[in-house]
């Protein structure tokens, strides 16, 4: 079983996810944000495989280029996104100047799309391109640890924000209903911001949904 350690990073307290090979030798992460200095620390001896991103907002991206530059793993991205990652206005660090400026992040080296499959730490990660709060938002699916990394699609009792750049409610909603809701009720949900909660507690609970 893959270990799941949880960083809230920056001052959106933006999830990361750093998922560990049982001996803790080999890990992914998922969304290293801003002010990454807890995660970098504890990933100093641990060969990195892969970054992957859920999307491309500034507050998912601010520590990718310390983290690859640290350990020297490819960046994957869906290919909608790949432009954000060098573009603040896309991205939206422009719109918060007071958080820290212009956010960017050198070009991804793999690009993703609906239906991929990530072979990773001996694990299959699964691809669900889930659109609504950005065009190209994707979801991790570790069909074994029944675990999904949904990045800001859905939280606990919550969902996310449309009104950025390329958000669409209508979107967002398709990407909750027609995916995320027809996985096992069971199935652990790490969003991107806030706590674990389960796709069988937001079916029933969310006001949202």
């Amino acid at each position: 079983m893959l270990k799941i350690e949880r960083f809230a990073l920056g001052a959106l307290e933006t999830n990361a996810y750093l998922i560990l090979t049982e001996d803790e030798k080999r890990g992914v992460i998922i969304d290293p944000g801003m002010d990454p200095e807890p995660l970098l620390e504890r990933i100093k001896e641990i060969e990195i495989e892969a970054v992957l991103l859920t999307h491309t907002h500034f507050d998912h991206i601010g520590g990718v280029d310390a983290v690859r530059e640290l350990k020297g793993c490819p960046l994957y991205v869906h290919e909608i996104e790949q432009e954000w990652l060098t573009n603040g206005e896309l991205n939206g660090s422009l719109m918060w100047p007071q958080i820290g400026g212009e956010i960017t992040a050198k070009p991804a080296e793999h690009l993703l799309k609906e239906g991929d499959r990530l072979e990773l730490l001996g694990e299959t990660f699964e691809v669900f391109h889930t659109p609504g709060h950005s065009p190209g938002s994707v979801s991790f699916l570790l069909a074994k640890q029944q675990v999904i990394f949904s990045g800001d699609v859905l939280f606990r009792m919550s969902v996310g924000r449309t009104d950025l750049y390329g958000g669409s409610s209508r979107e967002l909603y398709a990407s909750i209903h027609e995916k995320l809701f027809t996985l096992d009720p069971e199935t652990h949900v790490l969003p991107g911001h806030g706590p674990a909660t389960t796709i069988a507690f937001e079916k029933e609970h969310n006001p949202y949904v």
